[in-house]
């Protein structure tokens, strides 16, 4: 890799600063993804900020009818909370789908949606459960916060806080995963919410996840797996590579549709 300046802040105050002041510096949350990219000389940050000593930043909460998670809370805090098994179970399940042991023990959920990797599984519970993501400028729907392949609407100084998402009435997700990465070669999370349907894909899509309509419309008078047999997918904008074409994506999300339907009952 190359050479950086490594900084280490306590408080999310010190983080905004470090940010602020060097202007080709990058956050680093759990590392997953940001460590290899480094090693592989991807990358040239002048200064990397780590995270992860920042521990207001960190945990989870119920709030507001709903569960509310630090950034820097690892996936394996997600998937073994009480609070987030009682009032979000889907949530809590995706979450111990996300790749291994390893990963799930260092990765976090700040980084996750923030590096919003296409085939990434929290972007789908975002946009699947309506929730907000709370920075240290401001709070941005799920809906307007993913804006394509590896993009959001973050700028350049601003880092996440946390994610509320709302409790849902129903709601499961489902994956077709990687053999050997575990990353989502499509996944679909589907809730009923008071608010109406939401079906969100992810591991699809070219610039990443998105909300498939047409299944919220099918499902809104009649919510059962039934209800989108007379659908089809449109291939055209879904990922093809050497793990599955686009055709066979699009096949694949009616039937993780269908199969978080029937576990979301």
């Amino acid at each position: 890799m190359y050479d950086f300046a490594y900084h280490k802040p306590a408080s999310l105050a010190d983080a905004v600063k470090l940010l602020a002041d060097h202007e080709d510096a990058k956050l680093m949350a759990g590392g997953q993804t940001y460590i290899p990219t480094l090693k592989q000389r991807l990358a040239r940050p002048s200064d990397v900020i780590d995270l992860g000593a920042i521990a207001e930043l960190r945990g989870i909460t119920e709030e507001a009818g709903g569960v509310t998670i630090g950034a820097m809370t690892r996936h394996g805090e997600v998937a073994e909370s009480a609070v987030v098994r009682r009032v979000i179970p889907a949530l809590a399940a995706l979450a111990e789908l996300i790749g291994d042991p390893q990963v799930r023990n260092l990765g976090t959920l700040g980084g996750s949606i923030s590096n919003n990797d296409p085939a990434a599984d929290y972007p789908g519970a975002l946009l699947g459960l309506g929730a907000t993501v709370r920075t240290s400028k401001r709070q941005i729907p799920a809906d307007q916060f993913f804006t394509g392949m590896f993009e959001t609407a973050l700028e350049r100084d601003e880092i996440v806080k946390a994610v509320h998402f709302p409790r849902p009435e129903k709601a499961a997700y489902a994956k077709f995963p990687n053999p050997a990465s575990r990353y989502s070669m499509v996944g679909v999370f589907v809730a009923k919410t008071g608010g109406g349907v939401r079906v969100a894909v992810t591991g699809a899509g070219q610039s990443g996840a998105y909300r498939w309509t047409a299944a919220e419309q099918a499902l809104a008078g009649n919510w059962s797996p039934a209800a989108i047999d007379g659908l089809t997918v449109d291939p055209s904008g879904l990922n093809s590579d050497i793990h599955a074409s686009a055709d066979y994506r699009a096949h694949l999300v009616k039937v993780m549709a269908k199969r978080a339907l029937a576990a979301a009952g």
